[in-house]
C-alpha cells in the first residue's frame, strides 16, 4: 500500500471575496492549492470569461493550483428543468481544462419542497430517485468524454445528504470518474454518525472537506474540537494510505447554502488545527 500523503487545500472565498487577499492569506499558511467556489462575490461558475483569465493569471502568477472547481452543480430541486442546469454543468468541465484540475465537486439535488421549513426525514425520495441516477449519469458521460470526475458532496437537505444514499449513489452509478467528498460536519449537521458514515463511504472517497460541527450551535469549529471525529477518520485514512486533498472549508464565523465565512484573522487558526491533527499522526502533507 502507498505510504499516505495529503494536499491542502482550501475553499479560499472564507477568507475574503477578494482574489488577491485570498491568495495573500493562504501564501502566509503555506497553502499552495484552492477549490475555487467564488471570487468577487460571483460563483465561479458565473465568472466572465475575462475574469476567468484574470484568476488563471494571478494563481499562476502566484504559483496557486486548484484542487476542484467547487461548483454548485446539483444544487437545485429535481423537479427544476434540466437542460439549464446541464448547461451551467458543461460551464464547470470547461473551467476544469482551463484551471488544469480533473475534479469538480457536485451535489445530488433538492426535493421539490425545499423550503426552510423542510426537515430531511420528512422526505420520501423514492419517486425521485430514478431521475436524479438518470441526470447523474448524463453528466458521467460528459464527464467521462472530457477526462473529469465528479465529487459528490454530503451535503444538507440533498438526496446524498445520508451515508446510505451517498452509498446508494456509488453503487448505483458505479463509475470511475464519480468519486466522494467525505464532509463530516455535513454529517453532524444533519444528525447522521460521521464514523459510521465513513465506514459506509471510505473505499469510494477521494476528497474531504475539513470543518468540525457540535450539533445545534450557529458555526463550525476548528478540526477536531467538534463531533465529527476528524481525527478517528483521518487516522483510518492514513492506515488505508489515502493519497488527495484535505481541503479547508472552516465556516467558523457561520456557513449556509452557497457557502461559508471564516475571515482573513480565523482562516490560520483553521489551518493549525488541521495541521497539528496530521503532525499527530506523523503524515506527511503540504
Amino acid at each position: 500500500m502507498a505510504q499516505a500523503h495529503f494536499t491542502l487545500s482550501a475553499f479560499a472565498d472564507e477568507i475574503s471575496p477578494d482574489l488577491n487577499e485570498q491568495l495573500d492569506v493562504l501564501e502566509r499558511c503555506g497553502i499552495r492549492h484552492l477549490e475555487l467556489r467564488s471570487v468577487w462575490k460571483t460563483n465561479v461558475l458565473d465568472l466572465t470569461d475575462e475574469q476567468v483569465r484574470e484568476v488563471k493569471r494571478q494563481l499562476d502568477a502566484r504559483g496557486f493550483r486548484l484542487s476542484a472547481i467547487g461548483s454548485p452543480i446539483g444544487k437545485v430541486k429535481i423537479t427544476d428543468p434540466f437542460e439549464p442546469h446541464l448547461q451551467r454543468f458543461r460551464r464547470a468541465v470547461e473551467l476544469c481544462k482551463v484551471f488544469e484540475t480533473p475534479n469538480i465537486r457536485i451535489f445530488s439535488y433538492y426535493p421539490p419542497d425545499a423550503g426552510a421549513e423542510h426537515t430531511q426525514a420528512s422526505v420520501d425520495w423514492r419517486p425521485y430517485r430514478a431521475e436524479i441516477l438518470d441526470r447523474m449519469q448524463r453528466k458521467l458521460e460528459i464527464a467521462e468524454q472530457a477526462d473529469v470526475r465528479l465529487l459528490h458532496e454530503n451535503e444538507h437537505r440533498i438526496y446524498g445528504d445520508s451515508p446510505e444514499r451517498v452509498l446508494d449513489l456509488l453503487t448505483a452509478l458505479d463509475h470511475p470518474q464519480f468519486r466522494a467528498v467525505y464532509d463530516p460536519a455535513n454529517y453532524v449537521f444533519c444528525g447522521y454518525d460521521p464514523w459510521e458514515a465513513w465506514l459506509q463511504t471510505r473505499d469510494w472517497t477521494v476528497h474531504f472537506h475539513i470543518k468540525d460541527w457540535i450539533r445545534g450551535e450557529p458555526h463550525a469549529r476548528p478540526a477536531g474540537e467538534g463531533q465529527g471525529r476528524i481525527p478517528d477518520v483521518l487516522a483510518d485514512a492514513v492506515q488505508r494510505g489515502y493519497r488527495g486533498f484535505a481541503t479547508l472549508e472552516p465556516h467558523l464565523l457561520g456557513g449556509g447554502p452557497t457557502g461559508g465565512v471564516t475571515g482573513p484573522d480565523l482562516f490560520p487558526k483553521a489551518v493549525a488545527a488541521l495541521r497539528a491533527i496530521l503532525d499527530r499522526l506523523s503524515v506527511s502533507y503540504d
